[in-house]
């Protein structure tokens, strides 16, 4: 297959405008981007994209792949081939996996498996405990992506409860430093209190109490806290209440803000009436809460107030999912589906198409600097996504290719498909069809 190529006619979404035109690719990279002109196609293989639309491939800030060792609800290969299939060109892994990514050679034990085995970009965040501040510090920011620290909501070496550790990492932390926050003084005692209400045969529904707007808060605030009291550069991942947004300013650019703030495809979409209908398949860590929180959120969006859009992808097999709610464990697969949710919910007028874009594809690569990706530009890598968006589908087994085969939007439909993905210049995914012949790249980050 050529090494040159052109996509011709597509409806370009890019950096707040759109317009008809021919995205020219060389190699890896993009060499010219053509507006409503009459070009040379000699010597380029040429991809017809009239009426398709044609945005910057996404990147996701947030996910769990499951390797090394809980590869049977997925792997770097499967997921990976999932997030493709989805538009997703890039991805951001997270430490908690076995053994967890606690030191410097087991985080690049991930890279290595990834530079074999992944179709999309990738970049693996560094883990931290009450122990390792001497490896963090060991971290060259422009090759990992950040520091991941769970302040209260997460089990083992992962956990950091010591206080003098978390002034320590927010104090020394040479990189981005993004936040799990739960309150997990809070969330025990609610489990302990529904626990003896409900029995073990509780309803999924008390999961939003379980884990509570409060302990959410509460967790939040600290962390931010932290982050004035040092000056550290900080990311708070999947915001899930109304009071959480009051946290954050959008009265400055997105470059010069020292504390972001992230939220996930199903806290935008689903609100606590759904686990009535989808039960344990949308539990996730931290819970999907109210409508009025989630009105809040999709406002914190569209004002800048939020900053990125991720999905937190974790997926857990449908037998784990299905255990009663005290035994099944958080979290669920959403890689594939991210982009075609978020256009489903511009076209119901929540908010615009440039926004989506602007919030999955150019805020993730300039609040983590990732080298030349996120936006179409001349001379970045040509990573981009083709969309059909008059292309009704339903998710269904037979069209998941999440390594756990289902998916909390099993059964609904979406009225846009992605056509064609493209990954460093490379097809990787044409209706349906994967191309395996080249493997992603480790994403790169421009810090000074």
């Amino acid at each position: 297959m050529s090494s040159k190529k052109v996509i011709k006619g597509a409806t370009i979404f890019n950096e707040g405008k759109s317009f008809v035109g021919d995205i020219f690719i060389k190699g890896e990279f993009i060499e010219d981007i053509c507006e409503n002109t009459d070009s040379d196609y000699s010597g380029y293989q040429v991809i017809n994209a009239g009426g398709l639309y044609l945005f910057p491939g996404i990147i996701d800030d947030q996910v769990h792949f499951r390797e090394p060792g809980l590869s049977y609800k997925g792997d770097i290969y499967s997921e990976s081939k999932a997030a493709v299939a989805g538009g997703v060109t890039s991805y951001m892994e997270m430490p908690n996996t076995d053994p967890p990514a606690l030191t410097i050679d087991i985080l690049e034990d991930k890279y290595k498996i990834a530079a074999e085995s992944s179709l999309a970009n990738y970049s693996f965040y560094m883990g931290a405990s009450n122990h390792n501040l001497d490896e963090i510090l060991k971290i060259d920011r422009n090759k990992v992506c950040g520091i991941k620290v769970f302040m209260g909501s997460s089990t083992g070496n992962l956990l950091v409860d010591d206080q003098q550790a978390l002034e320590n990492i927010f104090k020394h932390a040479p990189t981005i430093v993004a936040t799990h926050c739960e309150d997990d003084r809070i969330i025990q005692e609610n489990s302990r209190k529904l626990l003896k209400q409900y029995g073990l045969d509780a309803p999924t529904r008390i999961h939003t109490e379980v884990r509570s707007a409060e302990a959410c808060y509460l967790s939040s605030s600290k962390a931010v806290k932290l982050a004035k009291k040092h000056g550290t550069r900080l990311h708070i991942l999947h915001l899930s209440t109304a009071g959480e947004t009051e946290l954050f300013s959008n009265d400055i650019p997105l470059e010069e803000k020292k504390i972001t703030a992230e939220v996930c495809v199903h806290h935008l979409w689903f609100s606590d009436e759904d686990y009535e209908t989808k039960g344990n398949f949308i539990k996730w860590n931290p819970s999907i809460k109210t409508r009025t929180d989630r009105e809040a959120l999709r406002n914190a969006l569209k004002n800048n107030t939020i900053d990125v859009i991720a999905t937190d992808h974790a997926p857990h097999s449908e037998e784990e999912k299905k255990r009663p709610y005290f035994r099944a464990p958080s979290g669920g697969p959403l890689v594939q589906h991210s982009l075609t949710a978020m256009l489903q919910l511009a076209k119901h007028g929540v908010f615009g198409i440039e926004k989506v874009i602007e919030k999955m594809c150019h805020d993730p690569a300039r609040l983590f600097k990732v080298d030349r990706r996120g936006f179409i530009r001349k001379d970045y890598f040509a990573d981009l996504v083709l969309v059909d968006m008059d292309n009704k589908w339903t998710v269904g087994k037979n069209n998941i290719e999440y390594k756990c085969k289902w998916s909390p939007f099993e059964g609904d439909s979406f009225d846009s498909k992605i056509e064609k993905t493209f990954v460093n210049g490379n097809i990787v995914f044409d209706n349906g069809v994967f191309n395996e012949e080249k493997k992603g790249k480790r994403l790169m980050f421009n810090h000074k």
